[in-house]
């Protein structure tokens, strides 16, 4: 098996990557979104547009407001 990164042998420790960068490269590209599949869905579209950026995250109201 090779790595889906760089195509390198995998490593037993990382499998099924090669190396702890390539683990992280791959978690970054899920982090920002990278693996996402995009819709032509009018429905998600337009759920997409009448949500305003953030909206999915929760504000904690027992947390301290920096100014």
């Amino acid at each position: 098996m090779n790595c889906p990164i760089c195509s390198a042998p995998t490593a037993p420790s990382h499998r099924p990557f090669c190396s702890k960068r390539c683990a992280d490269q791959d978690l970054l590209k899920w982090l920002n979104g990278s693996y996402a599949i995009p819709s032509n869905d009018p429905e998600d579209i337009e759920k997409a547009i009448e949500e305003p950026i953030g909206a999915e995250a929760t504000s904690d109201s027992s947390a301290p407001i920096r100014h």
